[in-house]
Order: C-alpha cells, then structure tokens, then sequence
C-alpha cells in the first residue's frame, strides 16, 4: 500500500467515525425534542465543521507502517509458532 491509499483509508475511517457521533447526537437530539426534555435548543441549529490535521494523519501513517514492519519480522513469526528453546523457554 502507498501513502495516498493509506491516507485515503484513514481519511474514510474518520469520516464514518464522525458520521456515527452524528447520527447518535441527531437520535438523542430527535428523543429529547418527543420526550419534552428541552436539553437540545434551537440554537443548535448550526453547520458542523471539522478540521482533521495531515500531521496527524501522518503519524497514524507511520506508526501503521511501524506496526506492519514489526509483524513481519523473524522474532514475530517467532512469537506467532510458540516456540520454545532446549530449556523449554519461549524463544524471542
């Protein structure tokens, strides 16, 4: 996988993240107004915005990489066979 496509991955990930903080904010927005509660106002009434930083969609990239990285090394596999030494101590 490239940058862009793990980018592009992240990006949609965030998006779905947000879009269920939404639909759950509109439900219990929706059960108040039926409910009589009057928690939510009509104010509320305004354009949400967010602002998602490249820098930390970068880190998220790198330490994915990282991760990655370190599942395909020799001492992974490793971990993954169970293996043991002549003592009987796991291997790694």
């Amino acid at each position: 996988m490239n940058d862009d496509d793990l980018k592009d991955q992240i990006n949609e990930l965030i998006r779905d993240e947000i879009q269920d903080v939404i639909n759950e904010y509109v439900d219990t927005r929706d059960s108040t107004k039926q409910g009589g509660l009057g928690f939510v106002s009509n104010d509320d009434e305004g354009e949400l915005k967010v602002n998602i930083s490249n820098d930390e969609v970068n880190k998220l990239i790198k330490e994915y990489k990282k991760i990655k990285k370190n599942q395909k090394s020799n001492f992974s596999q490793i971990k993954k066979l169970g293996l043991v030494d002549k003592f009987g101590k796991p291997l790694s």
